[in-house]
C-alpha cells in the first residue's frame, strides 16, 4: 500500500470511529430522556393511586362539594390517559386541571374542621404534597434531558448521524404560568 492509501484508510477508520462515538452518545441521550420520563411516570402513578383515597376521605365529610370532587376524579383520569399516551402537551393541560382541582379541594376542606383533623386526610395531604414536589423536581430533570437530546440531534455533525438513524426530538413537559408555581397545600389549611 502506498502512503496515500494508508492516509485514506486512516481517515476512513477515524471517521467511522467518530461516527460510532456520535451514535453511541445519541443513544445515551435518548435513553436519558426515557429514564427521566420513567422517573416522572412512577411519581404520577403513585399520586394517581393516592387520589382515590383522598376523594374517599373527603366524601365522608364534604357531602355538598361533589362538583369539586368530580373535577379531581375527571382530571385524574385525563392525567392517566395522557401519561399512558406519553402526550406531553395533553399531560401538561391535564396536570393544570388536576392541580387546580386539588387546590380547590384543599381550600374547601378549610370549611370542614372534622375533615382537617382526620388523620387519614392529614397523611394523604402530606403525601400528595411530597409527590407534587417530587414531580416538579423530576420534571426539571426530564426537560433537561429532552433539551440535551434535542440540541445534540440538531448540531453538526451529529445531525447527520441522527437523521441517518432516525433519532427524534422529544417534547418538553410544560405547564401554564400558574402551574409553574408550586401548590402550597399547607398554606391552604393555615389561612
Amino acid at each position: 500500500m502506498t502512503t496515500n492509501q494508508w492516509i485514506i484508510l486512516a481517515v476512513v477508520i477515524a471517521l467511522l470511529v467518530y461516527g460510532v462515538l456520535i451514535y453511541n452518545s445519541l443513544v445515551n441521550l435518548k435513553h436519558g430522556v426515557s429514564k427521566a420520563w420513567a422517573n416522572i411516570d412512577v411519581l404520577l402513578k403513585q399520586r394517581h393511586d393516592e387520589l382515590p383515597k383522598l376523594v374517599s376521605t373527603c366524601q365522608q365529610y364534604m357531602k355538598f362539594e361533589t362538583e369539586t370532587l368530580e373535577k379531581v376524579i375527571k382530571a385524574r383520569s385525563q392525567v392517566h390517559n395522557a401519561q399512558q399516551d406519553q402526550d406531553m402537551k395533553a399531560l401538561g393541560k391535564a396536570e393544570n386541571t388536576l392541580r387546580a382541582g386539588l387546590g380547590q379541594l384543599f381550600a374547601l376542606a378549610e370549611a370542614y374542621p372534622e375533615l382537617r383533623s382526620n388523620d387519614s386526610f392529614q397523611q394523604l395531604q402530606s403525601r400528595i404534597s411530597q409527590l407534587e414536589n417530587s414531580i416538579a423536581d423530576r420534571r426539571e430533570f426530564y426537560n433537561d434531558a429532552v433539551n440535551q437530546n434535542n440540541v445534540r440531534i440538531e448540531q453538526f455533525p451529529d445531525v447527520i448521524i441522527a437523521k441517518k438513524f432516525n433519532f427524534k426530538a422529544a417534547d418538553l413537559l410544560e405547564f401554564s404560568d400558574s402551574e409553574k408555581q408550586d401548590v402550597n397545600i399547607k398554606q391552604l389549611f393555615n389561612s
